[in-house]
């Protein structure tokens, strides 16, 4: 079993989009959290620790993430997915562009 944190901000939208896409998937479990404190499900270390590769959709949610929790990623693949929030959730569009990138970057 194959386990992917998805991090947007909020994750009202596109992490939560990426966890309904993948949770669909054989061997994959996904969860979608978010770097604002008034997150859905923000961001802890428990998920980090769970996690086998951490998904980020910007830079900045990867320098948040790296910075709070620097020695729990030591083991980890942390990936910018570099998908701006333009995006309602379960848009289309979106859930094309999870699919393609992800797949080229994670071996599903």
């Amino acid at each position: 079993m194959k386990r992917l944190l998805f991090v947007c901000s909020e994750n009202r939208l596109r992490s939560p989009t990426a966890e309904a896409v993948f949770s669909e998937y054989d061997g994959i479990e996904a969860i979608g959290a978010g770097t604002n404190s008034d997150a859905e499900t923000p961001v802890s270390g428990d998920l980090i620790e769970w996690a086998d590769v951490i998904l980020v959709m910007e830079k900045m949610h990867r320098n948040k993430v790296s910075k709070k929790y620097k020695d729990l990623l030591k083991t980890k693949r942390l990936i910018v997915l570099d998908i701006p929030d333009n995006y309602d959730r379960m848009d289309p569009e979106l859930i094309r562009i999870l699919k393609t990138k992800v797949s080229r970057l994670v071996n599903l």
